[in-house]
């Protein structure tokens, strides 16, 4: 399913796509993304605004793609953070603590934040992480997947501790997205879209834009410098 080793450098990458880490300090962003990240792969870790992200190469259906996560490192609080941390982004990973209520009753709070700031076809993750503290869990299961379905979210209950569905996470938000690009790769033909957002209103495909979905054509563009 992922490729990687020691040529992240050389190799041709199809789509680069932008994952955000969302929730409430200290529910285990961070830790999900480095279980995911620290593997044998490529792994850059830059701090840009404040905001951390790093990068992981895997190949879906034999296209290479860079998973770009976001992690806002407990910048919660500051709040002009928030237009460029969702800009581009295709992807959503909305995670609460299983052992902290109020942690998932915030969820609905970083929904809504995200709808109102990132593109409205967004492929969405809902997640409860601290499965290995199983017996201090306040979260059922049930109000999670049943809150996942209303909202129309993917739901996946995670330990970045034991390393359980971590991967499944992110291979589950990265292929939705990747199907969906097929999608409208297919819709779209050859014309790149140029702009014309309107025809594609209400269908479920991305639009491409800066940061988004970025085809690998460097070879075919921009040479003079």
């Amino acid at each position: 399913m992922a490729s990687g080793g020691g040529y992240g450098d050389n190799q041709k990458i199809d789509y680069v796509f932008k994952i955000v880490l969302i929730g409430d300090s200290a529910v285990g962003k961070s830790q999900i993304l480095s279980r995911f990240a620290r593997n044998e792969f490529t792994l850059d870790s830059k701090a840009t605004i404040g905001v951390e992200f790093q990068t992981r190469t895997l190949v879906i259906q034999h296209k290479s793609i860079k998973a770009q996560i976001w992690d806002t490192a407990g910048q919660e609080r500051y709040r002009a953070v928030t237009s460029a941390y969702y800009r581009g982004a295709v992807g959503a990973m909305l995670v609460y603590d299983i052992t902290k209520r109020q942690s998932f009753d915030h969820i609905p709070r970083w929904l809504e934040e995200l709808r109102s700031h990132a593109d409205k076809n967004i492929v969405i993750i809902l997640i409860g992480n601290k499965t290995d503290l199983e017996n201090q869990r306040v979260v059922p299961t049930e109000d999670a997947k049943e809150f996942a379905q209303k909202e129309g979210l993917f739901f996946l209950e995670t330990s970045a501790l034991g390393a359980t569905n971590v991967e499944t996470a992110f291979l589950t938000v990265l292929t939705e997205i990747f199907n969906i690009v097929n999608r409208k790769n297919l819709v779209a033909g050859e014309s790149q879209g140029n702009g014309n957002v309107a025809s594609l209103t209400g269908k479920k495909i991305l639009v491409p834009g800066p940061a988004q979905v970025i085809p690998a054509k460097n070879s075919m563009c921009c040479r003079s410098s």
